[in-house]
């Protein structure tokens, strides 16, 4: 398809719909027509969900600010996530193809690679939840995973007993692989902020250490230029009484 026939005003109401409407847009969905809607589609709600990191991390919220992130980290957001959303979106639509295959599914790749691409409208609403320290991963994998049986129930025909029992288990997994991984970010930047401490702290022992070392020193230079300055005074007595006495 050419990057010209593609309709990019129907593609904010296109990712309502998805969020809104899975599965009457997965009943409509077409389960051919390239690649390059899906991927235009996948990298704009990419940028969006950038944004929205971003923001959430200059508020200091969000998973780049628990990992330290700032005002640079959030713009990092802005370009890395429409990448990582193309990438992304090959990548995704190879392992949910395995996995369709695995559980029956006769729709080829092309298929598999349409259900992940538009499932990215879920990205900027997953972003504001994973701003909920840990509780907002397993939200996440639960929304996830409830559109992937959608997914699985109108596009690939499977029973949703079925689709269900594998993309929960899969949930699961994720969830545990997310909340220790969120806790290991967690525990770094926790002792990362330690260390930072300890290094101000000793930073300011040191000047302070330099400040009274200085004190001292002046004190010392005015003492014995007032001793060098009494001695003067006292030779220079010594002289004129030497004088008189001749």
């Amino acid at each position: 398809m050419d990057s010209k026939n593609i309709d990019f005003a129907a593609i904010p109401q296109t990712a309502v719909n998805v969020v809104t409407k899975p599965a009457e847009f997965f009943q409509g969905m077409p389960k051919a027509g390239g690649f390059l809607e899906p991927l235009v589609f996948a990298v704009i709600m990419g940028f969006i969900a950038g944004v929205v990191q971003a923001i959430l991390s200059w508020i200091g919220l969000g998973p780049a600010a628990a990992q330290g992130g700032g005002m640079m980290s959030g713009f990092g957001m802005i370009i890395f996530m429409p990448i990582a959303a193309a990438a992304g979106s090959f990548i995704g639509g190879a392992i949910l193809f395995g996995i369709w295959k695995l559980m029956g599914s006769r729709e080829n790749y092309e298929t598999a690679y349409r259900c992940g691409a538009y499932l990215a409208a879920l990205a900027p609403v997953t972003a504001i939840i994973s701003a909920v320290p840990y509780a907002g991963g397993a939200i996440n994998m639960a929304i996830y995973a409830f559109y992937l049986v959608m997914a699985s129930v109108h596009v690939h025909q499977l029973p949703s007993q079925k689709a269900w029992l594998v993309f929960g288990i899969i949930g699961v997994i994720l969830v545990l692989a997310t909340v220790r991984a969120e806790y290991k970010a967690r525990t770094m930047l926790s002792e990362a902020e330690k260390w930072r401490k300890m290094g101000d702290d000793m930073r300011k022992d040191y000047q302070q250490s330099a400040d009274e070392m200085k004190k001292s020193t002046d004190e010392m230079r005015r003492q014995a230029d007032e001793m060098a300055e009494k001695f003067k005074e006292q030779a220079e007595e010594a002289g004129r009484q030497a004088q008189e006495n001749q």
